[in-house]
């Protein structure tokens, strides 16, 4: 490995730890939640007083945004919604107390959802991201909302979700993501970058789970690896958070994606 290439890997590594800054606290906060025992709080209700106190810092410190915040509710918001419904379908539980505990589901969980896309957020900037070849937004709005009532249709209807991977290949085989570590601007295929992003978050759920952030009904008895299947889950929730951004970026920024979201064209 040349010099310059190890030094751009660590670089990126480097970046890569910046933009999970958020994640990671929450990370850190379940796992000393799990080891030392706070009697005047609960500990959902304590991990959700520390992701506040986190996303306030962040934004206090100009590491995130505004516009960042916004968009990270968003998805605390979206993630709420679909914990409710999961958890009364009994597809995991959160087995703890707590007071800001509602329809079994503690507030706290939202700021998991959101924490993807702070992640993305952080990338965004960060790698001076850009999608080429990005499908017309009418398209992409129409499968991003298709792929969010299919986490709740499934329950009582066909899971359609292998037609809609199916039809994610189709909208973006020929959508890259380029990317600036250093100075040289890189490109990755889309889909790949989205099953990436979503093995690494099976890796941190399993963390979570074992950390006992909530449980499935097959970890009930004894923790043990969370079904490979999720990772299609993920993957799918992925596509949700990156179609949202960018389409959000749009909205707010139109003289930068004029004309942009015709075929071939870069998004910024």
């Amino acid at each position: 490995m040349k010099v310059e290439h190890l030094k751009e890997f660590l670089i990126f590594g480097w970046k890569q730890a910046l933009c999970c800054i958020f994640p990671v606290v929450i990370f850190m906060t379940l796992a000393i939640s799990k080891v030392v025992h706070i009697d005047f709080i609960h500990r959902y209700d304590f991990i959700l007083l520390v992701c506040i106190l986190a996303q306030l810092l962040l934004v206090w410190s100009k590491l995130e945004s505004v516009d960042e915040l916004k968009v990270i509710t968003l998805f605390h918001l979206i993630g709420l919604g679909l914990e409710l419904y999961k958890v009364h379908m009994g597809s995991w539980s959160y087995p703890e107390e707590g007071w800001t505990k509602f329809g079994g589901v503690p507030l706290y969980s939202g700021f998991m959802y959101a924490s993807v896309a702070s992640y993305v957020c952080q990338a965004w900037k960060r790698f001076d991201l850009h999608l080429v070849h990005w499908p017309r937004t009418s398209i992409a709005v129409m499968i991003a909302v298709c792929i969010y009532a299919n986490f709740f249709t499934h329950h009582f209807a066909y899971d359609i979700r292998w037609f809609l991977i199916a039809g994610l290949v189709i909208l973006f085989y020929k959508t890259k993501v380029r990317f600036t570590v250093t100075t040289v601007p890189r490109q990755m295929p889309t889909m790949l970058s989205f099953a990436l992003i979503a093995f690494f978050i099976w890796l941190a759920e399993n963390i979570s789970t074992f950390l006992g952030a909530w449980r499935y009904p097959d970890q009930e008895i004894s923790w043990q690896i969370v079904h490979w299947g999720k990772i299609t889950s993920w993957f799918l929730l992925v596509i949700i958070t990156i179609i949202s951004v960018a389409e959000l970026k749009r909205i707010k920024y139109p003289e930068q994606v004029r004309g942009k979201v015709e075929k071939g064209a870069s998004l910024k």
